[in-house]
């Protein structure tokens, strides 16, 4: 990455990709791209900072019954994994 971008971004280099990839998610998320837990998933975040993420850039929130499944049942496998 350039450094005059990373300059621009106001960020440390090894923040980049994590918000390239916030930003990225977001931007998809508000156009009907991802779901909301494609988009949690792509920036690497919970259900709350991500809700909090999409209130800072004023997106408004569509999330819906099967998003919530879909959010759950990976929060479930991912402790069943811890667990294993």
């Amino acid at each position: 990455m350039p450094e005059y971008i990373i300059t621009v971004l106001g960020i440390r280099e090894s923040e980049v990709e994590s918000e390239i990839k916030c930003k990225l998610a977001v931007y998809l998320f508000q156009e009907n791209k991802l779901s909301f837990g494609q988009a949690r998933q792509l920036a690497e975040m919970n259900i709350w900072d991500f809700i909090d993420v999409l209130r800072s850039h004023k997106v408004p929130l569509h999330y819906d019954l099967s998003e919530y499944e879909e959010d759950l049942k990976t929060t479930e496998f991912a402790l069943f994994a811890v667990n294993l």
